[in-house]
């Protein structure tokens, strides 16, 4: 979504003019950035800040009681701040020097060939704008909260990093639309909503959990299914409903394993073999 993009009418910004036009003028100055050039630093506001305190607030129990050991780590590595939405150059420059990923700055949602294949080159594709301070626990869409809290956190987990690398060099190898389509169904009912079992408890590793207090508090009544990559490629989902339908690995450990595996050996002759043709 580019500055100036038409927001849906049940967006919670739709009918607020101020909020657009501040929205569309982070989204310009993150349009500008070019490759190695300095972040754009955007002067947020008292009510940008007080959404990022509140989301923070209220989603640290829940990481505590719900997100996996691994993630937990990382976001303590990272150490974000909590009374201020940071600036993603610092961000960027502490992945740097943790796992030697980093972050450009995007006006919104980019093709998904461009945001896998960034991912090869270690470098995370993010939003700078905040979502509406109406509903600071919810965003239908990828806001800094989402991309800095979610995926950011885990980035700092050089276990994690190099899954992400893995992955997008498994995006850059597929040629048709039919192969990446899979790997997508792959990365989303992972990366994105992927669970765990740990200690006796279910907990999750997905960027799309535990950066939602709304599915955070719902993960554990979808329909529980066993981790199986075929099953994932092929999966429908809805991005607009809580997840009715998750994937839950052994262990984390498991879950890396067996996504390194396939993110390392994927492309357009292994989706055949994933899905023939009958």
């Amino acid at each position: 979504m580019a500055a100036g993009a038409k927001l849906d009418q049940d967006h919670p910004g739709f009918a607020d003019p101020e909020y657009r036009a501040r929205r569309d003028a982070i989204a310009a100055d993150s349009a500008g950035y070019r490759p190695h050039s300095p972040i754009p630093a955007v002067a947020y506001t008292d009510t940008e800040h007080e959404v990022w305190r509140t989301v923070s607030r209220q989603l640290a129990p829940k990481h505590e009681q719900y997100a996996c050991a691994e993630y937990r780590s990382a976001a303590a590595r990272l150490d974000l701040p909590t009374d201020e939405v940071p600036q993603l150059a610092a961000v960027s420059a502490r992945l740097q020097r943790l796992t030697r990923f980093g972050i450009a700055p995007v006006p919104g949602l980019v093709p998904v060939r461009t945001f896998y294949g960034s991912l090869a080159a270690r470098t995370f594709l993010s939003t700078q704008y905040v979502r509406h301070h109406s509903v600071p626990l919810y965003t239908p869409e990828p806001d800094i909260i989402h991309e800095v809290i979610g995926h950011a956190n885990f980035l700092a987990s050089e276990r994690m990093a190099d899954l992400y690398q893995a992955a997008g060099q498994a995006s850059r190898r597929t040629e048709t639309a039919a192969a990446l389509d899979f790997f997508s169904r792959v990365f989303w009912f992972s990366v994105e909503f992927g669970v765990v079992w740990e200690g006796g408890e279910l907990r999750t590793y997905g960027s799309g959990i535990l950066s939602s207090f709304g599915e955070l508090d719902r993960f554990r009544e979808a329909e529980i299914r066993p981790f199986d990559l075929r099953a994932m490629g092929t999966q429908d989902y809805d991005i607009s409903v809580y997840q009715p339908v998750l994937f839950a690995a052994r262990s984390f450990d498991h879950a890396v394993d067996e996504l390194h595996a396939f993110f390392s050996t994927y492309d357009d002759d292994a989706f055949g073999r994933w899905c023939p043709r009958e």
